[in-house]
């Protein structure tokens, strides 16, 4: 991502361990040329156009579903569009990677689906479809693009 809110996210990226990587977006493909992507304004369903021309990593080679488990992703992604974005996750997610004491007080507010950041909604959707993205005992919506990027392409 571009601009300030590309600039945010990478700092949001490094207070988390991710350094300074080249991943500051993520989002679900839902077929027809479309895809869900939670932004600052919300998730929403937006054109896979907007991205010709960008690198992108896709999970399609890194996790094989069946077609009832990509039915349950998409329809899950699908269910998100309206909810807000939180930038607020980033450091609530910094806070619990600096060890900060407030770390048990703010699992429940991470991982509420009320509100997400793009990495968040990627992995939720998978959770809801019964797919565990990540095997490491992490807390549930502790997850940058730079986690995502790691996992498709370790």
């Amino acid at each position: 991502m571009s601009g300030q809110v590309g600039r945010l996210i990478r700092i949001g990226q490094w207070l988390n361990g991710g350094g300074f990587a080249d991943f500051e977006h993520a989002f679900i493909y839902v077929g027809d040329g479309e895809l869900v992507e939670a932004e600052p304004g919300g998730a929403r369903l937006g054109p896979l156009a907007a991205y010709d021309g960008r690198p992108i990593r896709w999970s399609t080679s890194r996790f094989p579903l069946s077609d009832e488990q990509r039915r349950a992703v998409v329809a899950a992604a699908r269910g998100y569009i309206g909810v807000r974005y939180s930038a607020a996750d980033y450091f609530a997610l910094a806070a619990h990677h600096l060890h900060l004491p407030v770390g048990l007080l703010i699992k429940a507010y991470v991982a509420s689906s009320r509100h997400m950041i793009c990495s968040q909604l990627v992995d939720q959707c998978y959770r809801d479809a019964g797919i565990q993205l990540f095997t490491d005992s992490r807390w549930p919506g502790y997850v940058t693009p730079a986690d995502l990027a790691k996992l498709l392409h370790p």
